[in-house]
């Protein structure tokens, strides 16, 4: 298996059905309480594309995806509108929207990621797959160059700088993103109406942990 660099159709994806599953254990006691035990430390995304076709040109580029991945064989990406950035999707990227750690003075490599929550347990998601030409980085505040003070592997979301930050020194970074995944079938069932319309009910999309 492998996985194809190369994003589902926005266009269809836009109005796609699905968010993120955690998987919770509930025991109830004789007594009335609980006891509950998360099984997944990070939770995982879902999607349904089927809600998301509009016509038989659509049902034509799903059919074409799936073929070229091969089913449930390749996985590739998928942008989440409702979260595909280091802030909400409605503002503005910066490069300090999200801490990404600390220099001392060695280290160069820092993995982007996206911390959601503050107050009570936040959840620290590592990010795979930015988007190409969104990413931009600061340290203590200042923004750096791409390519010259700093690169980003685009397949696996780690920031490599060409000298060390300092010690101290806050690495914050904005970014757009894309959510690997795969499809969870191997068959998709067309129902086709006069050639002009048709769609396809179930197009199940799973995250896949890189």
């Amino acid at each position: 298996m492998a996985f194809h660099e190369v994003r589902f159709p926005t266009d269809i994806s836009r109005g796609a059905q699905g968010g993120p599953k955690r998987k919770t254990t509930v025991v109830s006691l004789a007594s009335g309480f609980e006891q509950r035990n998360s099984q997944w430390a990070d939770s995982k995304r879902a999607y349904n594309a089927g809600y998301g076709l509009r016509s038989i040109d659509d049902i034509h580029a799903v059919i074409t995806f799936f073929e070229e991945r091969r089913g449930r064989l390749h996985g590739f990406r998928w942008k989440d509108f409702a979260d595909f950035k280091s802030t909400s999707p409605g503002k503005a990227i910066s490069a300090t929207d999200q801490r990404l750690g600390t220099g001392d003075g060695a280290k160069k490599e820092f993995q982007l990621i996206k911390t959601y929550g503050s107050a009570f347990l936040p959840w620290i998601r590592e990010i795979r797959k930015p988007v190409s030409g969104t990413v931009v980085v600061a340290v203590s505040g200042t923004v750096q160059n791409p390519g010259t003070a700093y690169t980003i592997d685009e397949t696996t979301g780690v920031v490599t700088f060409a000298a060390a930050p300092a010690k101290n020194a806050l690495i914050t970074a904005g970014y757009e993103f894309d959510v690997p995944v795969r499809f969870d079938t191997d068959e998709l069932l067309v129902t086709l109406d006069m050639l002009v319309a048709g769609d396809i009910p179930d197009i199940p999309i799973v995250e896949i942990r890189l």
